[in-house]
């Protein structure tokens, strides 16, 4: 799934903002501030003209950054219990690893354990790096900014389940029995990498 397959109008649209935003943050001449916030409308106009969202909303989304552009970081907790992955369910009926954005104030680590006690109401012991991925190379749809996706092998040590506000149901699968899948989070390829990587003696982090 190594493909390149963001739109070009997109690609060409989000380096425009990382551009901006750059220049935003170290610009000091007042005309080159102005250059460079219309360079952001440009590319915020871009993305609302080719996907028909509102211009406000767009900018809400895509421009609402200060300092220097960096990506987003997104943790995913892969659990096995007896040669099957733990998934849960959301909202709107797919099944992802769980995790989500890591937040201010808190590692890669805390984040991965915080995220499998709220969405999958258990303890564990964050054990080792399986992954560090560049979403788009991975990830379906493309999104106006960069993730590095980061799959972490965990150990339960306690706790079960309880619905939440996020997830509906949890549940173990083999690789062969997955469910439908919450593909913007994780395909069946990046689960099947954390099944070799739960049977590996020797697994080397990937990295893309």
């Amino acid at each position: 799934m190594k493909k390149e397959r963001k739109e070009r109008w997109l690609t060409w649209a989000v380096e425009l903002q990382s551009l901006a935003q750059a220049g935003l943050y170290y610009a000091q001449d007042w005309f080159d501030v102005e250059r460079y916030e219309r360079i952001r409308e440009i590319s915020a106009e871009m993305v609302s003209f080719k996907s028909e969202v509102g211009i406000e909303k767009v900018k809400n989304l895509f421009c609402s950054e200060a300092g220097y552009q960096t990506p987003k970081l997104d943790t995913r907790a892969a659990i096995f219990k007896e040669d099957k992955i733990l998934l849960v369910k959301e909202m709107n009926g797919t099944w992802a690893l769980p995790g989500g954005w890591v937040d201010v104030g808190l590692s890669v680590k805390e984040n991965v354990i915080k995220e499998a006690k709220e969405e999958a109401g258990l303890d564990v012991t964050a054990d080792m790096i399986i992954a560090v991925q560049d979403r788009e190379k991975h990830n379906l749809p493309a999104y106006t900014y960069k993730i590095c996706k980061i799959f972490v092998l965990c150990t339960s040590i306690g706790g079960t389940f309880k619905k939440n506000n996020e997830t509906i149901d949890s549940a173990c699968f083999s690789l062969d029995e997955l469910p439908e899948l919450a593909i913007d989070k994780n395909t069946e390829e990046q689960i099947a990498m954390c099944f070799e990587a739960y049977h590996s003696k020797n697994w080397k982090t990937y990295l893309d």
